[in-house]
């Protein structure tokens, strides 16, 4: 079995009602939003996940997905965290408290898809200007001709 799969399961043991591991995407957890920040918090200080590999969002039919990566250094043990999130308003806890490299993720994926990082120090545009309207990434978001 692939190490990170083995790894997703035996974290989903440990963290027993909070996550959940689907039968079609093994190696990911799956995080509930109310216990997101708690689980985090215990994968980086109890299971030495030290490194945010990088963080994103998917926009789907009915709803938008945070995507997290995270890493063990220097073991290079790897786990994938999803969390399903409101499609009308899409919020979730900031993680830069936790990882510093998220100040910039999270501004970024606001930036492009519209999730709010509730908590996040500085969170404002990052590539569109300030006063850009909509989420360039969004499926829903309407492109017009320029002229």
């Amino acid at each position: 079995m692939d190490k990170q799969i083995e790894l997703a399961e035996k974290l989903a043991k440990k963290f027993k009602d909070k996550v959940e591991v689907l039968e079609e995407e093994p190696g990911t957890l799956y995080v509930s939003k109310d216990d997101f920040l708690d689980v985090m918090t215990k994968l980086k200080e109890k299971h030495g996940f030290n490194y945010l590999v990088d963080l994103t969002a998917v926009d789907y039919e009915n709803e938008i997905v945070a995507v997290y990566h995270l890493m063990v250094l220097p073991d290079c043990d790897k786990v994938k965290v999803k969390v399903k999130l409101d499609k009308e308003d899409p919020r979730i806890p900031s993680v830069v408290s936790l990882w510093a490299a998220a100040d910039v993720q999270e501004r970024e994926t606001y930036d492009l898809m519209g999730v709010i990082y509730e908590g996040h120090p500085n969170l404002k545009r990052i590539l569109c200007p300030d006063d850009f309207e909509g989420h360039p990434l969004r499926k829903d978001y309407k492109l017009e001709a320029r002229r």
